[in-house]
């Protein structure tokens, strides 16, 4: 086991806040003198299917402190994700049914076990113990904090000084978060920089039931390949990780460079000697950027598709991207129809998901058709054959129907 100094480092990397930072290492101490491993926690809620590379920021930094030899929990709210999290939300949020949230919790399992080590990963679900409780033990819980406290949280200050309805529910919400560090006695809880509020009401929560409270660690939300907005599939600047490989690969290169050490140091395996002698390569000259990036992208792609697909993708990358030559093994669609809708063809083909995807791509000028770029979504085309490419992945070559 490395000693507590070095654990701290590690454990730092990355990480926009950590309170407290004297209490951590305090923690590591211990466990480092005791041999007794820290148990660490982690909360996702299962609102959405895929897990994209912002998901795994948390999930990166749990590996990491697995991997120093502590114990990690991977909790799953399928309770709370049927409240549904306020942080951030500037209104209240529809609450999923528990089938939707068993459902997605499913695939989270079958996800997170590309990063963790599930032989040392204990996986919980909130509703182990919050279905167990009655009314009276809600009570005895609310109590635990006041009103004043929730309404010192920014985005339900907001909302109740603009007179946007809050509902009782999601004051519940935190509560219910931070108890789950009571019920699990975490040492350490991670979570995203919008998190906070709740995390510390978790530490607050375990004082009052006389444990030792967690030390906090807040990591950053990871931007999306614009650069600019956090990762969201909402926006379209996201990363999935069961992305096809040559999808992901692309995305990855597409980034900017500051983007880049961002990317890096989130969510590389180098360790921070490496990266702080990648970070002064690039600045003096020595290393390329765009070498740089792709030594990202394989690295990426090979942890969540294997070595294979990873070398595939950058020869796929290097001849399609860079040289713009075409696949040869482009999906063909063919139609009896005589006037072809763009819009519909994208649809029909599986390229889009609706007619109204294809025509947002169409007029944002993502479309080429023979090399055409297609910016009126209402244009017709006779029949005959054609070659579809949207952005620099996907093409479609369309033929009449015999």
């Amino acid at each position: 086991m490395f000693s507590p100094q070095r654990q701290f480092e590690i454990i730092k990397r990355g990480a926009i806040e950590i309170i407290l930072e004297r209490e951590l290492l305090g923690k590591l101490e211990r466990s480092y003198k005791e041999n007794r491993p820290l148990t660490v926690k982690a909360g996702f809620d299962p609102t959405a299917p895929d897990i994209h590379l912002g998901h795994t920021v948390l999930l990166e930094k749990m590996r990491q402190i697995q991997e120093l030899g502590h114990r990690v929990v991977f909790l799953i709210g399928d309770f709370t994700g049927m409240i549904g999290d306020p942080s951030g939300k500037s209104e209240t949020r529809k609450p999923l049914t528990r089938e939707e949230v068993l459902e997605n919790a499913k695939t989270y399992k079958e996800q997170i076990f590309k990063i963790l080590d599930p032989e040392k990963t204990v996986v919980e679900f909130n509703s182990h113990w919050f279905s167990k409780m009655n009314a009276e033990d809600l009570i005895r819980l609310a109590s635990r904090y006041t009103v004043a406290r929730m309404l010192e949280r920014d985005d339900f200050k907001s909302r109740f000084l603009s007179q946007t309805p809050i509902s009782i529910h999601e004051f519940i919400y935190p509560l219910i978060q931070g108890y789950d560090s009571v019920v699990l006695k975490a040492d350490i809880e991670l979570g995203g920089t919008d998190q906070k509020f709740n995390l510390v009401v978790g530490r607050e929560l375990q004082k009052e039931y006389g444990q030792e409270p967690q030390v906090i660690i807040t990591m950053p939300l990871l931007e999306g390949t614009d650069g600019v907005k956090k990762m969201s599939k909402s926006l379209g600047n996201y990363i999935g990780i069961n992305e096809a490989p040559e999808d992901m690969f692309g995305k990855l290169m597409s980034i900017n460079d500051e983007l880049m050490l961002r990317y890096y140091e989130l969510l590389s395996h180098i360790s921070n000697e490496e990266l702080e002698a990648l970070k002064k390569g690039i600045k003096d000259g020595k290393v390329h950027p765009m070498e740089a990036k792709e030594r990202l992208a394989f690295e990426i792609v090979e942890r969540y598709h294997g070595k294979e697909k990873a070398i595939r993708a950058r020869e796929y990358f290097d001849r399609v991207i860079r040289k713009k030559d075409i696949p040869e093994d482009i999906p063909v669609y063919e139609t009896k129809e005589e006037e072809l809708w763009l819009p519909k063809i994208l649809k029909d083909s599986g390229l889009v998901k609706s007619t109204s995807e294809g025509r947002r791509l169409i007029i944002q000028g993502a479309v080429e058709v023979n090399n055409e770029v297609i910016k009126d979504p209402d244009r017709r085309f006779p029949a005959g054959e054609f070659l579809i490419r949207i952005g620099k992945r996907r093409f479609l070559r369309v033929k009449p129907k015999d």
